[in-house]
């Protein structure tokens, strides 16, 4: 495939971000923690889409370039980290006479790529197709690297979702219906609503990366050519393909998709799992999150508390039979 100039220029564009003194703060607590061993460091979520990294909880993606060299020769959490990334962490730094605090992913740069590209999984092109910034980077090398593997995610991105779509769709259609196949992928306490409400809130970033994707995104049946169509705003596409093979690529998709929830429900489990260990306060976030989303309200008791590994899955599950979880 062709380099995809027009999607890394747009993603260059789009990804530059003035960092907050808070971010900067924290940002700099995380590279002091990990070292030489950080790549770069990728800010996104609600706190980037609200600017309030004083009250709210920040969440970065910490790139490294080893997990052993990470975690300085600690050998548990570094072979967790490979064997299913990534890491998950609470950080809380003393900030101007307050506290702020993140909730930051570790994984190797390597593995980033990988997930941007290759994985079947949803979990990070699905993630990183959405609006992003780069806050730390080393290298000039480095930032190549990331703006390539945020290219490969929005690339992925379209070639998981576009055949599932109808024969004639629009970019806000696309999003919205590709965002909410990513969200079904993992347990969340958000409602089928987010995706409306994200593209709502980016609709210039989401078109405006389908159309730069839109001449490198390569389909067996498919030519993804946008352009303005009568009664539709926004851009939209056509498969140059004949129905009966569009039935059976849109069929494909769909179990492709199903498969995914069932893959992407069971690594949350164990990813919960494993933040049992890692994630100090983690159980006490997750609790109150879902229920700021879902209203839906669990306690864990002392007893369940003493074993923190049980725990997560027992309150995963608490939380999914009560509709916590979707």
């Amino acid at each position: 495939m062709k380099k995809p100039f027009k999607l890394l220029a747009a993603i260059g564009k789009n990804i530059r971000h003035e960092a907050s003194p808070p971010l900067d703060a924290m940002t700099r607590a995380i590279r002091a923690r990990f070292g030489g061993s950080v790549a770069a460091i990728l800010y996104y979520g609600s706190c980037l889409r609200t600017g309030s990294e004083l009250e709210g909880l920040m969440d970065l993606y910490v790139l490294v370039d080893s997990y052993v060299r990470a975690f300085r020769g600690k050998r548990l959490p570094a072979i967790a980290n490979a064997l299913l990334p990534p890491n998950v962490y609470l950080l809380e730094v003393p900030h101007r006479g307050t506290v702020i605090r993140a909730k930051y992913a570790v994984i190797s740069l390597d593995d980033f790529e990988k997930g941007a590209s290759r994985w079947f999984s949803s979990y990070i092109w699905g993630r990183f197709c959405q609006p992003c910034a780069l806050v730390y980077c080393r290298s000039c090398s480095h930032e190549r690297r990331v703006l390539n593997a945020l290219a490969s995610a929005v690339i992925s991105f379209a070639e998981a979702v576009t055949p599932c779509m109808n024969d004639n769709f629009t970019s806000e259609e696309f999003w919205k219906e590709g965002l909410r196949l990513s969200y079904g992928t993992e347990l969340r306490s958000e409602g089928p609503d987010r995706a409306v409400s994200l593209y709502s809130a980016f609709s210039a970033h989401f078109d405006n990366l389908l159309a730069a994707a839109a001449p490198y995104v390569s389909l067996e049946h498919h030519d993804l050519r946008l352009c303005k169509t009568a009664g539709a705003d926004g851009l939209a596409a056509r498969p140059s393909l004949g129905l009966p093979s569009f039935r059976s690529e849109r069929a494909m998709c769909g179990r492709s998709w199903r498969l995914r929830a069932v893959q992407g429900k069971i690594l949350s489990v164990l990813r919960l799992c494993k933040a049992a260990f890692t994630f100090r306060g983690g159980m006490d976030y997750i609790l109150w999150k879902v229920e700021r989303h879902s209203g839906v309200r669990v306690e864990a008791s002392p007893a369940l508390r003493r074993f923190p590994p049980v725990a997560a899955v027992v309150l995963a599950w608490r939380l999914y039979r009560k509709g916590g979880f979707r």
